[in-house]
């Protein structure tokens, strides 16, 4: 059942907000602030040892945990999820099919990715800490789409221009923040021939296209193990793993619209597969939040600030220059109804990073000191949420009624 679709609204609630995640989340800080040990052995609870998957230790052997099933194993459904969004973009119809309909937004991420890092870079190297830091750059890259997308409904109202530009400039985001992912972030020494394993679940799911065979099931038991296993084996992050199969699922070849609830009425099988495990991936979120969210409040560091600095000063000077260099620069003009002002409030909107940011903290960093002091800066980013009030209040924006 979509989210939409519930009859209880208190579940509706807690479903369309994140809530669930937001209660994983905050739960680890207190649980981890209250009895460190005891979370700590929860995380790390083992379930098998001397497997080909697991977290590596430093003996050469992999331990199968809780944590590694939650962030490498469940999480490829969030993934998956997100990838969907970013593949039925580009389709007919969708915002990043057409090049002049997409440039400015997608200018405004690369700003959005690239002055985070570039100020986390330049801040890590004034401290004389930049050899140690560095490998963080990509943390404040991220953008958290469900809790900018809810901060800017709130700001901007519903029928504003500026959601849907959000919401564009967020998924370019995800899609650019998956390839630094695999690219920049190798879960060990990379053996690139156990890609061919991915290859063939991709070729399996467009054999099973050609069959006929409609149930998401087929594609995720068998291609999507194959994918799964290969990037695992390769040393690509496995949370990705089910990416290469979602082009292959049968779907229509066009695109309703961003994040449009009418696509989970639709019967093909990607639509099928996203209407399922929509419910289950915020369950899943809850726990990832429960699994790395639990940090001392006595962590916090230089990473901790240079997260920050990326995520609340970076996005929106970023966001804001790549839109204004599209815009006036290559004379394409700003969306109908986005102003120069609308653009900072969009980049404070977007400087949520949270569920993203976090992710890539725990693949940048090892367990340790610096992780969690880069986890607090993930974690402190909500604070964008009350710049944005603020900045849209101070630029007299007020929300716009639906239409």
């Amino acid at each position: 059942m979509a989210a939409s679709e519930s009859k209880n609204p208190i579940i509706t609630f807690l479903f369309e907000n994140s809530i669930f995640l937001i209660a994983g989340a905050f739960g680890a800080l207190l649980w981890a602030n209250l009895e460190y040990d005891s979370y700590h052995h929860l995380v790390h609870l083992k379930l098998f040892e001397d497997t080909l998957f697991g977290t590596l230790k430093a003996d050469g052997t992999r331990v199968f945990d809780l944590h590694y099933l939650v962030n490498d194993v469940l999480m490829a459904f969030f993934f998956a999820i997100a990838g969907k969004e970013v593949w039925e973009a580009t389709l007919p119809g969708g915002p990043l099919s057409s090049p002049k309909r997409a440039a400015v937004p997608l200018v405004a991420a690369v700003g959005g990715m690239v002055a985070p890092a570039l100020l986390y870079l330049v801040g890590a190297a004034l401290i004389g800490r930049f050899d140690e830091l560095a490998n963080g750059w990509a943390i404040p890259c991220a953008t958290d789409i469900a809790f900018s997308y809810m901060v800017a409904r709130i700001v901007f109202g519903a029928g504003h221009p500026a959601i849907p530009f959000l919401l564009l400039l967020a998924i370019a985001d995800d899609a650019m923040g998956l390839l630094i992912l695999a690219a920049f972030y190798p879960q060990g020494e990379v053996q690139m021939l156990w890609m061919f394993l991915a290859v063939a679940g991709v070729g399996v799911a467009f054999l099973f296209q050609r069959l006929r065979l409609r149930s998401f099931w087929w594609y995720l038991a068998i291609p999507g193990s194959l994918s799964w296993v290969g990037f695992a084996m390769a040393g690509l992050h496995p949370a990705l793993g089910l990416l290469p199969i979602i082009p292959a699922m049968p779907h229509h070849h066009s695109d309703r619209g961003l994040f449009d609830w009418k696509e989970l009425e639709a019967t093909d099988t990607l639509n099928e597969f996203e209407h399922w495990w929509q419910k289950p991936v915020e369950l899943i979120l809850m726990l990832f939040g429960l699994f790395n969210a639990g940090v001392l409040l006595s962590a916090v560091d230089s990473p901790t600030f240079l997260v920050l600095i990326g995520l609340l000063a970076g996005k929106p000077i970023g966001i804001w220059a790549g839109a204004m260099l599209v815009a006036t620069g290559f004379r394409l003009g700003l969306p109908e109804g986005i102003g120069s002002r609308d653009l900072v409030v969009v980049g404070f909107a977007a400087a949520i990073g949270f569920t993203v940011a976090l992710f890539v903290t725990t693949v940048a960093f090892p367990p340790g000191q610096i992780q969690d002091a880069a986890k607090m800066g993930a974690l402190g980013s909500f604070v964008a949420a009350l710049l944005t009030y603020v900045v849209a209040r101070a630029t007299g924006i007020k929300p716009n009624p639906v239409k």
